[in-house]
């Protein structure tokens, strides 16, 4: 498939994420920093996001199994999460973050069990999508690394 053809499927693809308030404007913002000095940045700062939310969203979850629940420790770990998820952009994950830590601050367990479910929800539909995104943006380099020999 040509360079074009596959650079207009990965706006297609990010166009509907925005339309889908999965992103907001803070990842049009880490778009505008990859150039060509740097053609990897947004793959390696979205790389770097789920690694970190995969690790959070273990800790919470073994947390939330806790018959006693640490909240200063879960809200920690929320708050930490919805600022990397505002730095890249994926809003509805800091939104649903920010409706968690208002459950940790009423130390509500039921409620942080819901949105603890919420959060790994609106995570995985993110994931799933900058996986597509990333596969898109591989296919494109490797297709113009070719052309360029």
């Amino acid at each position: 498939m040509a360079a074009t053809a596959l650079k207009e499927q990965l706006n297609g693809l990010v166009n509907s994420m925005f339309a889908e308030g999965l992103l907001d404007e803070q990842f049009q913002q880490l778009q505008m920093l990859q150039d060509g000095s740097n053609p990897g940045f947004v793959a390696e700062v979205v790389t770097l996001f789920c690694e970190d939310s995969e690790r959070i969203l273990t800790e919470l979850t073994k947390l939330m199994d806790q018959a006693l629940v640490d909240y200063s420790k879960v809200d920690a770990y929320v708050h930490q999460l919805k600022g990397s998820s505002s730095s890249v952009g994926a809003q509805n994950v800091k939104l649903a973050c920010i409706q968690f830590r208002q459950f940790c601050e009423e130390n509500n367990k039921e409620g942080c069990v819901r949105a603890l479910n919420v959060v790994k929800h609106e995570y995985y539909r993110l994931r799933s999508k900058f996986e597509t995104m990333l596969q898109l943006e591989s296919r494109i380099q490797a297709y113009e690394n070719k052309q360029q020999n």
